[in-house]
């Protein structure tokens, strides 16, 4: 359930029987073809669906990540390391103080995941809590979805391109992209950045079908799923 849906008083009985909440964490970045959202709408709606038939609420997606390489394209938005880690301490704190223990961040842009460093130092300043940090994309079971779906996933390419990515009216090309050199991309800066990559996709085909993706969808949400349920010391 979405925290917007409720109220503080609803909120807090909830925390007389669970401590659990999970935040998902998106970006606002260039995605060839399909929308600047995608790894925010991609991290909520999984954490939703996750979290739906547990009763356990879900944060506003954080929509803004890091993703400096992009910031030649139009909407890309980047924040600055030590913004971003400030805005998860601050958020974590508030939420600890209120009685919440068990914090599932769902990830959803591969520029983000330098903060479990910022996760591993607040957990040992806060002993009594705990917090699950999530790549959804290429959690094991999805990440082997993916694998046998087509070897060849990447950024902006059909692994992210969902019914809920697209936009309407916006064709997507028919054949492959061939691979960039990620590690000859990562010495650049923005404007080379977007000289090399053209379009913003890394590597391979742009969409597949919607029944295979619907499937690798499937596994995502209950490895989510499981995870909150399960995925707790005791």
């Amino acid at each position: 359930m979405r925290l917007y849906d409720l109220n503080w008083m609803q909120l807090e009985a909830y925390l007389e029987r669970d401590d659990r909440i999970v935040w998902p964490l998106g970006c606002t970045e260039q995605h060839a073809y399909l929308s600047l959202g995608t790894d925010s709408i991609l991290a909520e709606r999984v954490a939703l669906e996750a979290a739906e038939p547990l009763g356990v609420p879900v944060l506003p997606p954080l929509n803004f990540g890091m993703t400096p390489s992009f910031l030649a394209y139009p909407g890309s938005v980047s924040l600055r390391v030590q913004t971003y880690m400030a805005l998860l301490r601050d958020v974590l704190d508030s939420l600890l103080r209120q009685g919440f223990r068990r914090f599932l961040v769902v990830n959803g842009h591969g520029g983000n995941t330098p903060a479990l460093g910022l996760v591993r130092e607040w957990l040992a300043d806060n002993p009594q809590a705990q917090v699950r940090f999530h790549d959804w994309w290429q959690a094991p079971r999805v990440w082997a979805k993916v694998q046998a779906l087509d070897p060849v996933a990447s950024h902006a390419s059909w692994m992210e391109n969902f019914p809920w990515t697209r936009l309407p009216g916006v064709a997507q090309p028919a054949g492959p992209k061939a691979p960039v050199d990620l590690a000859r991309l990562r010495l650049m800066g923005p404007e080379r950045t977007r000289q090399e990559l053209g379009d913003g996709n890394f590597a391979g085909l742009y969409q597949r079908p919607d029944e295979e993706m619907l499937a690798l969808w499937q596994v995502a949400v209950e490895e989510t799923r499981e995870l909150l349920e399960h995925g707790w010391l005791e």
